[in-house]
């Protein structure tokens, strides 16, 4: 049976150290973890710890570390810039979908036809957290605060990018366009899809118009479908 696997945002070296009183509470008291026990700690860069329960504290678990393992990342340089849509239980789970896939950046993009609302960047991290450990990785995707569309036009460190719209004009495949090895940024747009003019702005900047298929989809469904062609490539 695998371990019980804990996210741990800062670690500093030491050996014996105690768990914050989430994690505490959450092994202690949920999954019922006793002294001796062991759990594994990822900081979300790539560091795991196997550690064994020294004090079964349900607010302070004390916890030694037993072996550590730096792993290198070894996901796709892939940006995901996506509109926020109005349901945010949907946009959730475009997080949640897209950390199981393996990104690597995501970026919350305001453009003319999204909607308005408040950008909760704390659960919106958290989400990420959750899905990260259930899908047993040790990298977490960077989550940027929300970006002007304009401004997200004018980042150049990406060697290939595309914008996904549903304009019947000329674009390519995305599934035979996407080159793997390279850093990729994609522009999902809102769920009124991008304006003509936006679209013009994106070609003048060296954007490429991709289609991920023959059906419309939703706005969190094309990022789920856009990751998943640019990730798993």
């Amino acid at each position: 049976m695998a371990l019980p696997f804990f996210y741990l945002s800062d670690y500093d070296g030491t050996k014996q150290f105690q768990l914050d009183e989430a994690n505490s509470r959450h092994a202690i008291a949920v999954l019922r973890m006793q002294e001796g026990e062991e759990l594994l700690l990822t900081d979300g860069k790539g560091m795991t710890l196997r550690c064994r329960i020294t004090e079964a504290h349900k607010k302070r678990a004390g916890v030694q570390v037993i072996d550590s393992e730096q792993e290198t990342d070894l996901r796709p340089d892939v940006t995901i810039a996506i509109s926020p849509v109005k349901n945010l239980t949907r946009f959730e789970w475009f997080l949640e979908k897209v950390t199981e896939i393996g990104i690597r950046r995501i970026i919350p993009m305001i453009a003319l036809r999204t909607e308005k609302q408040q950008f909760r960047q704390e659960r919106m991290q958290q989400i990420l957290i959750s899905a990260m450990l259930q899908s047993q990785q040790v990298w977490l995707p960077e989550l940027t605060q929300p970006l002007k569309y304009v401004d997200l036009l004018k980042l150049e460190s990406y060697s290939r990018k595309w914008i996904a719209h549903c304009l019947e004009t000329e674009r390519k495949s995305l599934r035979s366009a996407a080159a793997s090895g390279q850093s990729q940024l994609l522009l999902i747009g809102p769920e009124g899809d991008f304006s003509p003019e936006e679209i013009e702005q994106a070609i003048h900047s060296g954007f490429v118009p991709v289609t991920l298929g023959n059906t419309r989809l939703r706005t969190e469904t094309a990022g789920v479908v856009g990751a998943t062609l640019l990730c798993i490539n």
